[in-house]
């Protein structure tokens, strides 16, 4: 379960997986509490499906699954790309990657 806090640097600390995480992005605290909640939902979600403790690749299989749900929303059913002139999809998934990316790194 994710669980966040607002801090005097703008950053808003967040729970994934059970590590606690000081996010800073051009949403709210709500939007960076939910992207929190759906990294670490699809986490929990790998866990239980595969049995692995490796964080790092239930980390990896996450993302796989957050990008496979992405393309088949943008209308994708395979090796797809996101349509043309959907700016603010790319920018969203963008930002959900490298917040993905940071938290990884630390």
């Amino acid at each position: 379960m994710s669980d966040s806090s607002s801090r005097a640097d703008g950053s808003t600390q967040v729970t994934i997986f059970g590590r606690i995480y000081r996010l800073r992005g051009d949403g709210n605290d709500g939007y960076l509490m939910e992207l929190a909640e759906l990294v670490d939902g699809k986490m929990r979600e790998v866990e239980a499906a595969t049995g692995t403790a490796d964080s790092l690749k239930i980390a990896i299989l996450a993302s796989l699954n957050i990008a496979d749900d992405y393309l088949k929303a943008s209308g994708g059913n395979g090796p797809a790309r996101p349509r043309r002139g959907d700016a603010d999809r790319e920018r969203r998934l963008a930002r959900m990657v490298t917040l993905l990316d940071e938290s990884l790194a630390s």
